[in-house]
């Protein structure tokens, strides 16, 4: 694949349109100083599909220079966008798709700083959207892609787990979410409700699952290698970047992708009868008020269990682990924002 070699140019100059190319073997030459688009096809249940093309005309009608990459494997965007940044020239990377195509791309660059990233939610979650208030219809996304007014520099978290490493946008954690994460991968419910637009009413179900099936263990929580905390019956601990997950639920209200911190929720200690009354109010943050509900901030966190737990990030199931730290990359990533929503 040859380089792409991207000016550094206002959207509204790039009037050479562009032409949808395949996957790894694409020349991105042909893309130079336009908008290289990875685009989930299969996104709600196969919604991402329809939503490209009612875009794709707007691209081709304002004379858009652009290139299309679609997904067809998990973890292809990884493998796409590594290959699209490693020039390390600066490149406008446009996401279609959910959260986890975002957590896909988001390890696949080379280098955070010489990215700018733009977003047309289509997932069923859609919680890096709803955190930084970013529309969520893709015609109103596409024209804030295309004439930006405004950007953020949003922190990128980093998990690291069995000498293995994957960063987060939205949060990773640990124990109860990370189930949710793992069922919802494989729930045949979840296609059904994303048919419908309930897609994230699939969390809420399996939430209710888990719950019952659920045995609360010990977990030991290390804050910047200093303050350890041991918590009896815990359900999870969870490393939030952004202040929502699982679809809507606003785990911790305060987190700040900006103030180079991680904001760390851990539920412990309740009955599951107190844990089912609490989780819906997590939707407007009201749980806080909840004894057993300690939040806490720090640059890094380490968490240890007795039994191996789910983890995830971004809602990307990982294989059950007894010991896991996150912390933040270094570098921040400037995402195209929307004046006063956020």
């Amino acid at each position: 694949m040859n380089p792409a070699h991207t000016m550094n140019c206002p959207a509204d100059t790039l009037l050479t349109e562009g032409r949808p190319s395949d996957a790894d073997g694409a020349d991105t030459t042909e893309c130079a100083g336009g908008y290289l688009f990875i685009v989930n096809p299969n996104s709600r249940s196969g919604m991402g599909q329809k939503l490209w093309e009612s875009v794709e005309p707007v691209l081709r009608e304002r004379g858009i220079r652009y290139q299309v990459f679609f997904t067809k494997y998990q973890l292809h965007a990884v493998s796409l966008v590594k290959k699209l940044t490693s020039d390390l020239n600066r490149h406008t990377i446009v996401v279609l798709g959910g959260d986890g195509t975002i957590n896909e791309v988001v390890n696949g660059i080379t280098d955070l700083s010489r990215v700018t990233l733009g977003y047309i939610p289509t997932g069923s979650s859609n919680d890096f959207a709803r955190s930084l208030g970013l529309p969520t219809d893709p015609l109103t996304a596409l024209d804030h892609i295309l004439r930006p007014s405004r950007y953020l520099s949003v922190n990128i978290g980093v998990l690291t787990y069995d000498n293995k490493s994957r960063r987060f946008a939205v949060s990773s954690g640990m124990g109860f979410d990370a189930g949710i994460c793992h069922e919802a991968m494989i729930s045949r419910v979840k296609a059904v409700l994303n048919k419908i637009r309930l897609g994230k009413l699939t969390y809420v179900g399996i939430a209710l699952k888990q719950i019952l099936s659920l045995t609360p263990g010990e977990l030991t929580v290390t804050l910047d290698d200093s303050r350890r905390l041991h918590f009896k019956k815990a359900y999870f601990a969870t490393a939030m970047n952004l202040r929502y997950e699982g679809g809507g639920f606003k785990f911790c209200p305060d987190a700040d992708c900006q103030d180079d911190l991680l904001d760390i929720i851990v539920i412990f200690g309740l009955s599951k009868l107190k844990l089912l009354t609490l989780l819906p109010t997590a939707y407007k943050g009201w749980h806080t008020r909840f004894t057993g509900v300690d939040i806490f901030t720090c640059k890094k966190i380490e968490i240890t269990s007795e039994s191996a737990l789910p983890l995830h990030t971004d809602g990307e199931p990982i294989l059950r682990q007894t010991h896991a730290v996150m912390t933040l990359e270094s570098d921040t990533l400037r995402v195209i924002a929307c004046n006063g929503r956020r």
